[in-house]
């Protein structure tokens, strides 16, 4: 037997097979454990699959290929990883977003951090600097606090951040932008052992808006554990983060007027680069507005259809891109390397790597001078 053939290299890696790699490539398709077995032609059984999974059980050899065939991964990826961890993730509404989207969600990303992880044998990312503060109390100045203590340690004054996306990626997150989101899922993110994930939704197109969800994101990852994953309070801390961190208390206090003054809030916008939403509901936050006022600002705004397209979207910019990965990948062509031979390297299914890759590059052509 050719020691390249699919069915020798089964035979080898079977007796190695993890069950959450079994799971992990179904959730990559997105499939149900009997849509699973018609994409594999009956080869075996769903009570089966559903031993292969529970560990309870290890895959023949012909198993195994129906299952590589049908995913479309290679054997090897079915092998267990040494940083291979199944992290919940931080997604915005757990309510509007179904437990299949959310596995779907998370299996891609947990490919790209195999890819990462991989990448990363051959080209070195940015130090890891994103402070942890583990939140002990529920309390506003704490978030505060928290995110100036980002701010203090990746050199931003208290002015506005030009690009949210490029300081997280400079200090060693991975951003990637996804198509096919919900529009309640807008972002989430999951801290993988050593280098976390941070997954954008491109579809939305409104850059004040996707700004704030890399902030909220930040949050998760600074103030909040793998285990409070899920509730409301966590996203409302990390809501509060986000806010901080965009708005510094101490400059954007002198700015924020104490009515909704439409042209001064248009102003503040544009400098800011954040919604009229979220500059009024700093202001109410730090007590500037009142609460009388700031309900019937949002009245006024719902009256004008804002609260879906604000006016001012088109003047902040196409979203920011995340460019970590493609200068990467720029420095392994210059080693004569490219994603196919990393997902080859790593056993990882290229054509999903090459659609993660695209939906993150800038659609924009490119001018380089």
């Amino acid at each position: 037997m050719p020691e390249s053939s699919i069915q020798y290299r089964a035979a080898l890696v079977a007796p190695a097979v993890a069950p959450d790699r079994i799971l992990l490539a179904r959730e990559l398709r997105g499939w149900t454990q009997t849509e699973l077995v018609a994409a594999a032609s009956d080869a075996f059984t769903t009570a089966a699959l559903s031993q292969l999974e529970q560990g309870r059980t290890r895959p023949s050899v012909n198993t195994l290929m129906a299952i590589a065939d049908a995913t479309g991964c290679p054997v090897e990826f079915f092998v267990r990883r040494p940083l291979d961890a199944d992290q919940p993730g931080f997604f915005r509404s757990l309510k509007s977003t179904s437990a299949r989207q959310r596995r779907q969600h998370l299996a891609r990303a947990r490919l790209l951090h195999d890819f990462v992880v991989a990448l990363e044998d051959h080209v070195a990312l940015p130090e890891l600097r994103i402070p942890k503060l583990r939140l002990q109390i529920d309390d506003g100045r704490f978030v505060e606090s928290a995110a100036q203590v980002v701010r203090r340690a990746w050199d931003l004054d208290d002015g506005p951040i030009p690009n949210v996306v490029r300081e997280l990626e400079r200090h060693g997150a991975v951003v990637v932008r996804a198509a096919n989101f919900t529009r309640e899922v807008d972002a989430f993110s999951v801290w993988y052992q050593g280098r976390p994930i941070i997954v954008l939704g491109s579809e939305k197109g409104v850059t004040a808006r996707s700004r704030f969800d890399a902030a909220h994101e930040l949050g998760h990852l600074v103030l909040h554990a793998d285990q409070d994953a899920g509730n409301s309070d966590t996203e409302r801390q990390a809501h509060a983060f986000a806010a901080a961190f965009l708005m510094p208390e101490s400059t954007i206090r002198g700015e924020l007027p104490a009515t909704a003054d439409w042209s001064v809030l248009m102003r503040l916008k544009a400098r800011w680069r954040v919604s009229i939403a979220a500059l009024l509901r700093r202001a109410r936050t730090l007590d500037i507005m009142n609460e009388h006022r700031y309900t019937n600002a949002v009245k006024a705004m719902s009256a004008r259809g804002w609260r879906i397209t604000e006016p001012g979207d088109d003047v902040l910019g196409a979203l920011e891109q995340p460019v970590l990965i493609d200068r990467a990948l720029h420095q392994l062509h210059s080693l004569g390397l490219d994603v196919d031979a990393i997902a080859a390297e790593a056993a990882l299914p290229a054509a999903d790597l090459h659609t993660l890759i695209r939906a993150t590059r800038d659609p924009r052509p490119g001018i380089r001078l």
